[in-house]
């Protein structure tokens, strides 16, 4: 039995920590600072829940190195200093902080210490990057690959039609990253929000395609000379959340109010926060569309990958919490039973050039059901 602990019971921590509680190679340790969140999971059989202030690095490696593995997921402020944390007390790790640092900056770390480290492992990141990849090593050479993903809430209500699904302080830094893609081998930085485009998806209808930062890692590690990720959102909300910025609401410089200073991306969030919070029982739904275009034996073919998740009534969890975390939990049992073993910082792609660790995937999730609906057109 392995002993594995989840740093972080939030929206997606919770759900894991049931998933893999229902597995009997598993001993499972929860830890969050928040005893509420906390409190829900500690009714959980073979589930054990710490209180502890995880932004506390010498506490996380003490919690860590009493067990076999962990898996990340703190809000991606915390992410990289947790990741190293982990490393240094030598144990094997899935991240789904998603945090803005480098990652592979830990990697002469990850190889000292002999693990093996998961990064990025969610929806997208994650399942993204892997099915790229796949389909990257199943084509003599690749032209393109396009992603699209959101998460929102199935019932569209008034004013943002929108519902933070994880971190809203990770959602609002979509809004202000520059979004690096890839164009004619070139690296292109644009700003979050740009290029907008509406595409048609089945049961959701129409939506807004817009530039956000989500290439990540993909755009150094495959070769492929068009690359571009962009964030699903209904439409009118490109509009809103530039509003938004281009007045400020989301600087992180400080500014003087009647004496009190504050930075107004923390006064937007508080205001934001509480409309955003998806609610216990509301009902989202993930999308994703992945389009790698290339030629195989001189044809060109495209592989195209389609998700489309809704909210679990049965369990009560949300999609976004099974499409990230069920990601995460199904990579870590990958690991533990030794199907994938490379030392060091590795990233979801690494795992899709690995045909058996994809079936693996693939396979784990489907059980979960989390679908992902392959679809091959061959042109001339």
């Amino acid at each position: 039995m392995k002993k594995i602990v989840i740093l972080g019971s939030g929206l997606v921590g919770g759900p894991m920590a049931l998933d893999l509680a229902k597995d009997k190679d598993f001993k499972v340790t929860v830890v969050d600072v928040n005893a509420q969140a906390l409190a829900r999971l500690k009714k959980v059989k073979g589930v054990t829940a710490i209180q502890e202030d995880l932004s506390d690095t010498k506490a996380v490696k003490r919690i860590v190195q009493r067990q076999d593995m962990a898996i990340s997921s703190v809000p991606g402020f915390m992410g990289f200093k947790t990741l190293q944390a982990v490393l240094e007390a030598g144990k094997a790790v899935v991240d789904i902080a998603f945090f803005p640092e480098d990652a592979f900056e830990l990697d002469k770390l990850a190889r000292k210490s002999g693990v093996t480290a998961v990064v990025d492992c969610g929806v997208a990141p994650g399942m993204s990057n892997l099915l790229a990849a796949h389909a990257r090593q199943k084509l003599d050479e690749a032209m393109s690959i396009l992603i699209y993903v959101g998460g929102l809430p199935e019932y569209r209500e008034w004013p943002y039609e929108y519902k933070a699904v994880f971190s809203p302080a990770d959602v609002i830094e979509e809004y202000v990253r520059p979004a690096r893609y890839i164009e004619n081998g070139r690296m292109v930085i644009r700003p979050a929000l740009s290029d907008p485009e509406r595409m048609n998806f089945p049961v959701v209808g129409t939506l807004e395609a817009f530039n956000t930062d989500g290439l990540r890692t993909l755009a150094r590690t495959l070769d492929v000379p068009n690359m571009k990720e962009k964030t699903l959102r209904y439409p009118g909300h490109i509009e809103k959340m530039a509003v938004l910025r281009e007045t400020g609401f989301f600087d992180g410089q400080e500014i003087e109010i009647k004496g009190v200073r504050i930075k107004p991306v923390d006064f937007t969030a508080k205001l934001l926060f509480p409309k955003w919070k998806l609610h216990e029982g509301e009902v989202d739904i993930t999308v994703m569309k992945i389009i790698v275009e290339g030629k195989k034996r001189g044809k060109t073919v495209t592989y195209t990958y389609d998700l489309f998740d809704r909210y679990d009534e049965a369990t009560g969890i949300h999609s976004m919490a099974r499409t990230t975390g069920y990601t995460a939990t199904v990579a870590a049992r990958m690991i533990a039973r030794g199907l994938y073993a490379r030392k060091g910082i590795s990233v979801p792609e690494f795992i899709g050039q690995v045909p058996e660790c994809v079936r693996f995937m693939l396979a784990g999730l489907k059980e979960r059901g989390i679908v992902y609906r392959e679809t091959i057109k061959t042109g001339k």
